[in-house]
């Protein structure tokens, strides 16, 4: 249960703020704005506090990997190798903008943010059995800004002062000057926290690759790996936290099992098979034609479409803007306009999808038609220093290009052709296009058998331009190493975003990680675009955010550096029926590996009659 405890020992060891502050269990995105949980709860809302714990779930990953440290760029990091990290702050699935304590006991900050200091709970320890101390809280935020992923790194260093352990259960976090402040406590806040002892005794270098994965303070840790092949993570008898009430009705499974597979076919029959229990059906065809084996049919297997709110992860092809090839954006427009989804999603998704449009598809927030006169007070002076093009003003938001019931829509090949033609890309000899004695080549770079039908007939279209289209096939390590080098022409890319964006999209999206995010794959590197993420980040209350979210929208589909794919708005998903999940599934996660349960007695009937 939350207490509300006054900060004495940081008020008698730290100067007095010169600003008036109050402890609390938790922060929200605006001053003033409610929490739905209040001190004193004890549970989730979408919980089954009664949910049983033991038994296993297991899942499915693609591909392989070769390290259990997700917070470098070297090696491939294997699923949930984040597992073993909690941090000072907590979200949850059924509200947007709120940050619980969860290893702190209460936070406490001015009313302008400029610093925030967070009470450690006494009682938390490391799977280690070491107790998590302010130490380590500065050790972590001090790893991840000296040695963690450039962009974040570079995103980080721009936003804290200082970081200073006041004694073993405070930490406060001081602020620079000059930058808005409004997500820097829930920032600090969600950092993952290592154990300093543990990287001192190893000898760690947090920038390398290592199978040794470091040590958390969470409710689970590895249990086995088969390295490329799958891995098993346990959860803690002694971990600190069960009865926390964020957590209770959580972590509910004793081992958490992912098994690789080299393809989406193989993987589809090893779920079949009774290799492992849960699959997300990401593949439309087989969502639409491959549930009638006979443990569907006998109710082994379970089908279901449940309930997705959350933001489409804007699934998408990106241009490599790096290349000289695609500077003229009316080149990526043309390229784009061959992209037939009307066709595919009739004749290879069986109707199921959606097409994405906006980067926060799925939400009030996309931007829709003309600029609101709220939008236009962004968007006007930026169109006035020169950094927006004027047509945002007075066009309607971008969207894709819409085809025809045929593969091929004669209608978008016109249009196409002639901005091609006005680029200086002419049809010459063998009917491609060629640019100062160059022919238009485009490459699609695919790790993904299942997307082999969706590429090939774009490039298709793309060859009835006069564009020297090809796909080529790699395996998930050769993807991996052409993505980091930025060795690519076309790839098929996702930017997941948040309702409450904030340094993130720095990352994704800012000029400052153009050339070293693992995120900002296409090198976007744009002043108008800066400036409308400093406007979101400088949003002050939830109306002011909505607004600038919209205007930076609308910039960034005006790019057109991306030619946006599809999203279903519900999850589609099979399991084993010994998994168990609440009735009423909050619009945020689906939950799977966190609230769900097994029903030990049904497993034990599934495997008696040979399922597994």
């Amino acid at each position: 249960m939350f207490r509300r405890l006054a900060l004495v020992t940081a008020i008698a060891a730290a100067p007095v703020s010169a600003q008036d502050t109050t402890p609390d269990f938790g922060i929200t995105t605006f001053p003033g704005g409610e929490m739905k949980y209040q001190p004193g709860f004890e549970h989730l809302d979408y919980v089954n506090p009664d949910a049983p714990r033991g038994g296993e779930i297991s899942v499915w990953a693609f591909g392989s990997f070769d390290s259990m440290n997700p917070y470098t760029p070297k090696g491939r990091a294997a699923g949930l190798s984040n597992a073993p990290y909690e941090s000072l702050l907590a979200g949850t699935a059924d509200e947007i903008g709120a940050s619980y304590c969860l290893i702190c006991e209460t936070m406490d900050y001015p009313e302008d943010r400029s610093e925030v200091t967070f009470t450690l709970r006494d009682d938390v320890a490391f799977s280690s059995g070491d107790p998590l101390t302010a130490e380590d809280v500065v050790f972590s935020y001090e790893t991840f800004r000296d040695k963690g992923l450039p962009s974040f790194r570079a995103v980080l260093g721009t936003q804290v002062e200082t970081a200073e352990a006041i004694d073993p259960l405070t930490v406060r976090f001081t602020f620079k000057d000059g930058i808005p402040t409004r997500d820097l406590p829930a920032t600090v806040g969600g950092l993952p926290i290592f154990s300093k002892k543990d990287f001192e005794d190893r000898g760690v270098d947090f920038e390398e690759s290592t199978l040794t994965p470091h040590v958390g303070s969470g409710p689970y840790v590895l249990d086995s790996m088969d390295i490329g092949r799958s891995v098993t993570y346990r959860r803690r008898d002694d971990y600190w936290g069960y009865d926390h009430p964020l957590m209770v009705g959580r972590n509910n499974f004793d081992t958490i099992r992912i098994e690789y597979f080299s393809d989406y076919d193989a993987a589809f029959q090893g779920f079949r098979g009774g290799n492992y229990t849960f699959r997300n059906e990401a593949s439309s065809k087989s969502w639409a034609t491959g549930y009638d084996f006979p443990a569907v049919q006998d109710g082994t297997v379970i089908t279901a479409e449940l309930p997705d709110g959350s933001i489409s992860t804007s699934q998408s092809f990106v241009f490599n803007l790096r290349r000289e090839k695609f500077a003229d954006p009316r080149v990526r427009d043309a390229i784009a306009m061959m992209f037939n989804f009307e066709w595919s999603d009739e004749t290879l998704f069986y109707g199921i999808y959606d097409r994405i449009e906006s980067f926060w598809e799925n939400t009030d927030l996309k931007a829709v038609g003309l600029p609101s006169e709220a939008e236009l007070e962004i968007l006007q002076p930026l169109v006035d220093e020169g950094l927006l093009d004027a047509a945002i003003l007075t066009e309607e938001a971008v969207l894709p290009a819409t085809s025809g019931a045929r593969q091929l829509d004669r209608g978008n090949l016109r249009a196409a052709s002639r901005l091609l033609d006005e680029a200086g890309w002419t049809v010459g000899d063998g009917g491609m296009r060629r640019k100062d004695g160059r022919t238009l080549q485009v490459e699609f770079l695919n790790d993904s058998q299942t997307f082999d039908r969706v590429i090939n007939p774009f490039v298709e279209n793309l060859r009835a331009l006069g564009v020297d289209a090809r796909m080529t096939r790699v395996d998930n390590a050769q993807m991996q190493e052409r993505e980091r080098s930025y060795d690519f022409d076309i790839i098929t890319h996702q930017m997941p975003m948040s309702y409450v964006p904030g340094s993130g999209l720095r990352q994704y999206f800012g000029s400052g990680s153009a050339n070293d995010s693992a995120f900002n794959l296409m090198g976007l590197a744009d002043p108008g675009i800066d400036a409308l993420i400093k406007a979101v980040e400088a949003a002050e209350t939830e109306d002011d955010l909505h607004v600038a979210i919209s205007a930076l929208d609308r910039g960034l589909r005006a790019q057109k550096f991306w030619i946006p794919q599809w999203f279903k708005p519900v999850h589609t998903v099979a399991y084993y029926d010994y998994l168990r999940h609440p009735e009423n599934l909050p619009p945020y996660a689906l939950g799977n590996l966190d609230f769900w349960w097994a029903d030990q007695d049904a497993f034990e009937r599934l495997k008696a009659d040979g399922a597994f």
